[in-house]
């Protein structure tokens, strides 16, 4: 009994420096990498967004674990043409989740939806990268007046079956487990193996050498930002299996930009068969990996001019093209 105690007492204790360990470095992260926008409230919830440039408005939503750092070097393209407004989703970032608040697509679009209301932004070219593609489809699905036109970026189109490589770590569908780990042993076990994890991200290409601060990568090594990601990680699938019978609805333009060589969502699962649910759809392939926004960000924001040339007057539209 006495050696049973002891191992109980030694395993609370280690539970316990794990916790505060936790927390000092999420404290340390976020004096590193600080909010860079504004809140935004709404029906009882408040999201963190940058809004930069003037002209029509984009807006820029982020994949699985990121949050609006990500889109840094587009947002600083496409705002000479654009007012580009990139939002922190729930969870991520500096937005808040609130408690009980489901973790699906369609609750993560009805928040979008909400917050592009209360920013009086009418009907914006919505982009989505990654998870935010599912995101921004779901958007368009339920808030048509919300979305003028569709620039998704590596989408998740389609349910997955398993975690993608370098999210496994993710897939922990107990809500108590999942609470247990991600406030012990994540933040420092990710802290450890982050740069292994960038490299996954990103491959075929390299992470840039900014990305921790600049990207917000340290972001994502919070505990709460962790935990939220595996909530939208294994409610995703739920909503995307009804929501893909809904595509052929869809009648604003809809582009997708995809990386040849993306190991994290395959481009022909997700984007050419997105392409056989809308066929109006414009499917481009560029050379790269899953972080286009990051590394390619000519190339996406060149894409985006594009669909949103598609909604534009022609005059903005010429403007726009003279400069790509």
């Amino acid at each position: 009994m006495r050696r049973l105690e002891i191992l109980l007492l030694s395993g609370a204790a280690v539970m316990g420096s794990l916790f505060v360990f936790s927390i000092l470095a999420a404290r340390r992260i976020e004096r590193l990498v600080p909010p860079q926008g504004d809140l935004v409230a709404f029906d009882g919830r408040r999201l963190h967004y940058l809004d930069k440039g003037a002209g029509p408005p984009v807006v820029l939503i982020h994949g699985l674990g990121g949050q609006i750092r990500n889109f840094n070097h587009l947002v600083d393209r496409l705002s000479r043409d654009f007012r580009v407004i990139a939002f922190d989703r729930p969870g991520s970032g500096y937005s808040s989740r609130r408690a009980g608040s489901p973790a699906g697509v369609q609750a993560q679009a009805d928040a979008l939806a909400g917050a592009i209301r209360a920013l009086n932004l009418g009907r914006p070219v919505v982009v989505g990268h990654s998870l935010g593609g599912a995101v921004a489809l779901g958007l368009t699905l339920d808030h048509p007046d919300c979305v003028g036109a569709l620039a998704l970026v590596a989408p998740l189109t389609q349910p997955m079956r398993k975690a993608p490589p370098g999210f496994e770590g993710l897939a922990i569908r107990s809500p108590l487990l999942r609470r247990l780990v991600y406030w012990t042993v994540a933040t420092p076990a990710a802290l450890l193996v982050r740069n292994w994890a960038a490299a996954r991200v990103f491959a075929p290409e390299t992470p840039p050498v900014d990305f921790a601060r600049n990207g917000g990568g340290l972001l994502a090594l919070r505990p709460g930002n962790i935990y939220a990601a595996s909530e939208d990680m294994n409610a995703v699938s739920d909503d995307l299996a009804a929501m893909v019978s809904r595509y052929p609805s869809i009648r604003v333009p809809v582009g997708v930009l995809c990386g040849r060589d993306d190991p994290i969502i395959d481009p022909r699962e997700h984007g050419e068969r997105l392409k056989e649910e809308i066929p109006s759809l414009d499917l481009e392939f560029v050379p790269g990996g899953h972080m286009l926004p990051v590394t390619r960000p000519d190339a996406t924001a060149a894409f985006i001019a594009r669909m949103a040339a598609k909604v534009l007057p022609e005059r903005k539209t010429e403007r726009i093209a003279s400069r790509q």
